[in-house]
């Protein structure tokens, strides 16, 4: 695929995730199915509450990351700058979309630079390279590049599996996607990071990913956009249409593989994102598994604005987070991760 095609095909993503009657049909994320038992007396000073956490050895004011988003060269430029300066302002960490095009056709084109760093020198900052890449051609000297293009402290591998069958001209064969994950994670000098894109990780296939040694696990679970009505949005033709709007509700709702992963592997790092709508659901990914929450088409609208959107985008969110702790009595995210929550009747 030429660049120009691959440049066209992320505004049309763009465009479409940007449309809520065409972008973000899915199943729920399964947060409405729990709830959290108020606490009426939390003997707490709600200002002092502790939303503090870390990744890779950097400090974070609260425990987000902008999750992993782009468009078509001119829009991912400044969406990035937005969020680089927004992420630095906030103290959170920061996923860049994929940046095949970027290693494809010249870093500057996509705004994927090192001003990135200049801009957000004090946080994480996360590559991200497609694993269908892995099993064609791309492989140790392409993930340094990713990294090495914005100074990252991390790269993602993300997992499509599902919008790449049911994307004309999808990458189809996925066989050796693991074996080529585990030689990254021997060789790379930075920490591995795989996520799913929006239909979830299971907690199998959690526990096989962290024996190949990744780092840590972004569960992108269903409840958030969904790329099977992305690619149905895109489709040429009725066949191509009806293909991909089966698959419309396909997947792992967030909260069930948050839950699940975080049983089958007690000790690993874990974002939770995926539908996550609010400082509630923040909230609950966190009660219910998450170290940290990833959030990224919800901020998207604002990440087009200006910085300053994208700072009162989460402020709203962190005061959120900050009221759940208070009201169930929790003063840090430790405490939160502890809280019980009650499932609701359905």
């Amino acid at each position: 695929m030429s660049d120009s095609e691959l440049t066209t095909r992320k505004n049309d993503h763009l465009d479409i995730v940007l449309d809520p009657a065409r972008g973000r049909r899915s199943l729920n994320s399964g947060f409405a199915a729990w709830r959290f038992e108020h606490c009426a007396l939390p003997e707490l000073d709600l200002d002092a509450v502790d939303l503090s956490a870390s990744l890779f050895g950097k400090a974070l004011a609260a425990p987000l990351l902008i999750s992993s988003m782009t468009g078509g060269a001119r829009r991912a430029t400044t969406i990035n700058r937005h969020l680089a300066e927004a992420a630095q302002e906030l103290r959170i960490a920061l996923a860049v979309g994929s940046q095949r095009v970027a290693l494809e056709s010249g870093a500057a084109s996509h705004g994927l630079t090192g001003e990135l760093r200049r801009l957000a020198p004090d946080v994480p900052l996360l590559g991200n390279i497609g694993a269908a890449q892995l099993v064609r051609g791309y492989g140790i000297d392409e993930a340094r590049r990713a990294v090495a293009m914005i100074d990252a402290d991390a790269l993602i591998i993300h997992l499509n599996p599902l919008q790449e069958a049911v994307q004309p001209g999808g990458d189809r064969d996925w066989r050796g996607v693991l074996q080529a994950i585990e030689q990254l994670a021997r060789t790379l000098e930075v920490p591995l990071v795989v996520k799913e894109v929006g239909a979830g990780l299971s907690a199998s296939v959690a526990r096989r990913l962290l024996d190949a040694g990744v780092s840590v696990l972004d569960i992108a679970g269903a409840g958030g956009t969904s790329w099977a009505a992305v690619e149905a949005a895109r489709a040429v033709n009725a066949q191509q249409r009806a293909v991909a709007e089966a698959f419309v509700g396909w997947g792992i709702p967030t909260a069930e593989a948050i839950r699940a992963v975080r049983r089958a592997c007690p000790q690993a790092t874990v974002i939770g994102s995926g539908g996550i709508r609010d400082g509630i659901d923040a909230a609950k990914a966190i009660a219910l598994g998450a170290d940290l929450v990833g959030q990224a088409a919800a901020v998207l609208e604002s990440a087009l604005l200006s910085p300053e959107a994208v700072v009162t985008h989460f402020r709203v969110l962190i005061e959120q987070l900050r009221i759940a702790c208070f009201c169930t009595g929790s003063a840090n995210l430790a405490a939160l991760a502890q809280v019980p929550l009650v499932r609701v009747a359905s």
